[in-house]
């Protein structure tokens, strides 16, 4: 496969010298794109256009067509592990995911099992070496799977919910049960994760979204105990090339100098924290990714460029940084103001890493 002609997001990912500071959004395929919308109606829903690696890579590619990205992310769901499993993942019309067979008795948990890529995966890993190719080598591809505690948050709830009493009730009255859940779900991510890597992804994320939603005790025991275990478990290395591997928790900004500790390569920052705090609190052990509140995108361009600079300023110089959304970029975004967003960063953190690249 051809050798990366932009790496920005590798080295920044690996806390290497980089000329200015790569840029990404988390949900750049998406809603807010017409085009995407356009495929989506002719695809039918969204698990059409998930479950098609040749569907999946155009939405891919998608974004990377109208912004200068320095990386591509695998257009998929957090929730394939869970579909995988058999717990019959649907999509609800304004509600958004759902199980028709949640995960709430010793039963259920005791039926669940790793699911192996190349079986009722293999959409996912045919999407991943699709994309690879056809990016042939102009940015790198980041694969990614949701966290255990994430994952197995919807597969208990049966789908949304915006107070966690099933989960939180299996946590308090059986923590056991929810262990052995979290710990199929660990090795599951795991072996999802080496296959996509396996198959041409350059990095990988875990999307730990909801583990902000947990005490500080509770936050240890039952999501950073197991994502620790996916940063031991997953592939750090391919072909040659160092694999960055990144962690995500949603106002987890209290939690960065223990996820750091992991031995992860990069953290994920909401915009709930002050990137140069964070930045801290790591203490240089880790790369940062982050932390642009989505809701900036409705500014007007001048007001974006406002806020990137702020950010940047933050942060600081030097290498380490991997500019993003704090969340998701919001479906009713215009493009253009994206556009705004990525060459603004781009401009104006030149400075910030001298001149050496």
């Amino acid at each position: 496969m051809s050798a990366l002609k932009n790496d920005r997001y590798i080295r920044a990912a690996l806390r290497q010298s980089v000329d200015c500071t790569p840029v990404w959004m988390m949900r750049q395929a998406g809603r807010y794109l017409p085009e995407y919308r356009a495929l989506r109606a002719q695809a039918g829903d969204f698990m059409a256009l998930a479950t098609n690696p040749e569907l999946a890579c155009e939405v891919t590619l998608q974004p990377l067509r109208r912004f200068e990205l320095d990386a591509a992310i695998l257009f998929s769901d957090i929730l394939t592990i869970p579909d995988a499993m058999g717990l019959g993942l649907h999509f609800v019309a304004g509600e958004g995911p759902a199980f028709s067979k949640p995960v709430r008795s010793e039963a259920d948990v005791r039926a669940l099992f790793v699911p192996q890529p190349e079986d009722k995966l293999r959409y996912v890993t045919d999407a991943v070496s699709t994309i690879r190719r056809e990016l042939n080598g102009s940015v790198p591809l980041i694969g990614f799977s949701g966290s255990p505690w994430t994952l197995a948050t919807y597969m208990v709830e049966g789908g949304a919910t915006k107070n966690f009493s099933l989960i939180k009730g299996m946590m308090y009255q059986s923590p056991h049960l929810l262990h052995q859940m979290l710990d199929v779900l660990a090795d599951s991510v795991i072996v999802y994760l080496n296959a996509q890597i396996e198959a041409g992804a350059q990095a990988v994320m875990v999307f730990d979204t909801w583990g902000g939603v947990l005490t500080p005790r509770d936050y240890r025991d039952f999501s950073l105990r197991y994502m620790e275990k996916i940063v031991a478990g997953v592939k750090r290395e391919h072909d040659g090339q160092r694999i960055p591997l990144t962690l995500f928790t949603k106002n987890g900004g209290d939690w960065l100098d223990q996820m750091a500790a992991t031995g992860c390569d990069a953290l994920g920052v909401d915009w709930t924290t002050d990137l140069g705090q964070a930045r801290d609190k790591v203490a240089g052990k880790v790369a940062l990714q982050g932390n642009m509140d989505p809701s900036v995108l409705y500014g007007s361009p001048e007001r974006i460029r406002e806020e990137v600079a702020v950010i940047l300023e933050s942060y600081g110089a030097g290498p380490g940084h991997i500019f993003n959304l704090g969340h998701g970029i919001h479906q009713t975004v215009d493009p253009e103001h994206a556009k705004a967003f990525v060459d603004a960063v781009h401009e104006l953190s030149r400075p910030y890493h001298g001149t050496n690249s």
